[in-house]
């Protein structure tokens, strides 16, 4: 290679690697003023009085979401509880197991799943569980979000057991322990951090959807009152809010907003930390 090829080379490299830093800085500009915008609007409406109280009746000033934050709880918790098995269960056998035509239109379908549009996935949910039981409810909101979450998880799962070494199967099976066994006390517990990492990224992929519990749960300004009745939620709230006339509301609509955002941020945080020591391991 002559002198000259060295640097243009040189020079694309650097062309090349700021124009990434630019892009990188961009996206995270974005990010950080989205955030930013946020917690300059709702943090002086946060307190623990909204966060501890019912709404007030409408018209009235003040009140809080505490309803909403419980119910989001149970929404969420519920969708999980439904969701990650199931996902975790389908990715086991599609990275074990899955080989052949069957696990190619199993991965095909969870991958078209996770395109579709969360309100579509609300309409299913609406005529799966909303119309038979002719009511809405908490549990057809986290059907609804569990429907969300398991590709989501399916596909985590399917990754992460990839990235066990061969060799600890064929260690294990060489002692005559039956597959199932390898899969179920070796396998597992190896990427178990990961998979765990992935259902809890699924949770807070679900917790912001607001289109699925439109016509799912519904919303209720009161507490909700076991699994078959209408619920509030954050996001459900935060919609209800921002779209009416009453600028107090508006107010506690970026307030929820920021309760919301803070809540994603903390699982994905968790999320990442509890990744962390699998990564370094590995480097």
């Amino acid at each position: 290679m002559n002198t000259a090829d060295y640097a243009r080379r040189r020079r694309v490299n650097a062309l090349l690697l700021g124009l990434t830093a630019v892009c990188a800085a961009l996206s995270a500009g974005v990010l950080l003023a989205i955030l930013g915008y946020i917690a300059w609007k709702g943090a002086s409406s946060v307190s623990l009085a909204f966060l501890a109280n019912l709404p007030k009746p409408v018209g009235e000033s003040g009140g809080g979401i505490a309803n909403a934050i419980v119910g989001s709880a149970k929404v969420v918790g519920l969708a999980g509880a439904i969701g990650v098995p199931v996902g975790v269960l389908a990715g086991v056998y599609l990275g074990e197991y899955g080989r052949g035509r069957f696990a190619f239109w199993v991965r095909y379908a969870a991958d078209v799943l996770n395109g579709v549009p969360s309100i579509v996935i609300g309409l299913f949910a609406y005529a799966l569980v909303v119309q038979p039981m002719k009511r809405f409810s908490a549990l057809s909101g986290s059907v609804a979000l569990a429907i969300i979450m398991v590709p989501i998880v399916l596909r985590n799962t399917e990754e992460f057991l990839r990235l066990v070494p061969h060799t600890i199967r064929e260690a294990a099976l060489a002692l005559g322990v039956p597959r199932w066994r390898v899969t179920l006390l070796v396998v597992l517990p190896t990427a178990g951090r990961g998979i765990l990492t992935g259902a809890l990224l699924a949770l807070a992929r679900v917790a912001g959807e607001t289109a699925p519990l439109i016509f799912t749960a519904f919303g209720n300004r009161f507490w909700d009152d076991g699994w078959l009745n209408p619920i509030a939620t954050l996001p459900h709230t935060i919609y209800t809010y921002a779209i009416s006339p009453y600028e107090d509301w508006h107010r506690q609509a970026w307030a929820a907003a920021l309760v919301l955002m803070l809540f994603v941020l903390a699982v994905n945080a968790a999320a990442r930390f509890w990744l962390r020591p699998k990564a370094a391991a590995a480097g």
